[in-house]
């Protein structure tokens, strides 16, 4: 695998598709950019920016974008997707018969299918060709895709059962000021990037009802006890969640003002509703719909997981965050270590 004459693809051109693509091409690759939207694709092309994703910020000149999905992913050393994760199987699905024996396929979305309870990961080993099982990577952490865009130093973790494969993905992305670590645990990378989404929900909330520091800060360290007890049910390595991958990405999307989860919960906890919300945003929130995943697959293997219980109940079942706040501090008391020794 060689990382400097690679040939790249990234399939999808939101705000963090964007930001890594121009990453890639200011590092000097040429790089295939698959957009949804005829005018996100004219955006680039014809002004260097993604005025629908991510205005005023000028990208590399060496994105070339398209609406050809096998244009984008066909002869490819590495095809990066970056899709929401309600479409990702379909959109696997669209490009698996494009794809080059050699590519090396990487996932930076983030979050849980709905019916099957998988991680993007599990959705493209059903999804692509049986040989592409070893030759599959995640690039996660905390990392607001703008900041990526204006060059703010950054480190993420790239996750993969193959080390080769994660050095060949640490080698392409890292620069200056994105600084690549890599991993072996992907089920706890991808459930860290997924499940703090739900918990950012759940911190928006907190903050939008005026609650305070203190409140905040127990929210984000109960958080990652769910994040942990449910990724060590699963297999994952309970060390990741101490990890850029696990408290990185947490404490980031659960405190910044770029994040989109956040701002969701925030509006809620100011009292607007959830459906009002999502119809004024263009780019998607994944833990509204992971949400749904986390309790169904928590219910189903058996974790407890209160908070993230507590925001679907918001989300779906009109439970109030005022009564929310009460049934989190007014459960059985426990030890704290319960379920994670």
């Amino acid at each position: 695998m060689d990382a400097v004459s690679a040939k790249i693809g990234v399939v999808g051109a939101g705000s963090w598709g964007t930001a890594l693509a121009s990453l890639l091409g200011m590092k000097g690759y040429a790089v295939d950019l698959w957009a949804y939207e005829s005018e996100v694709r004219d955006s680039i092309a014809e002004i260097h920016e993604n005025k629908v994703f991510l205005p005023g910020v000028q990208l590399s000149e060496n994105i070339s974008p398209s609406t050809d999905l096998e244009k984008v992913t066909a002869d490819k050393d590495l095809v990066l997707v970056v899709v929401p994760s309600h479409v990702m199987r379909e959109t696997a699905e669209r490009f698996a018969g494009f794809l080059s024996d050699r590519s090396v396929i990487v996932s930076a979305s983030k979050g849980i299918e709905n019916k099957t309870h998988l991680t993007m990961t599990g959705v493209l080993e059903q999804t692509l060709p049986e040989i592409f099982k070893h030759q599959l990577a995640v690039l996660s952490g905390p990392s607001f895709g703008r900041e990526v865009a204006q060059k703010v130093p950054t480190a993420v973790t790239a996750a993969s059962t193959s080390a080769e494969v994660a050095v060949f993905v640490q080698n392409v992305f890292s620069t200056p000021f994105f600084r690549v670590y890599t991993h072996d645990d992907v089920m706890g990378v991808e459930l860290g990037g997924a499940v703090k989404n739900v918990i950012a929900i759940a911190s928006g909330i907190i903050d939008g009802m005026g609650l305070g520091l203190n409140t905040r800060a127990a929210l984000i360290t109960r958080g990652l006890t769910e994040i942990s007890r449910l990724g060590v049910r699963l297999g994952a390595n309970p060390l990741t969640f101490s990890g850029l991958a696990g408290m990185g990405d947490l404490v980031l999307t659960c405190t910044g003002a770029l994040s989109r989860n956040h701002t969701v919960g925030k509006l809620i906890g100011e009292g607007k509703k959830l459906d009002d919300i999502l119809g004024q945003m263009k780019m998607v929130a994944e833990g509204v719909k992971t949400a749904k995943s986390v309790r169904n697959l928590s219910l189903r293997v058996r974790v407890d997981m209160p908070i993230s219980h507590a925001v679907y109940g918001v989300l779906y079942e009109d439970l109030s965050p005022g009564q929310a706040v009460y049934q989190l501090m007014t459960r059985d008391l426990k030890d704290e270590l319960d379920d994670i020794r």
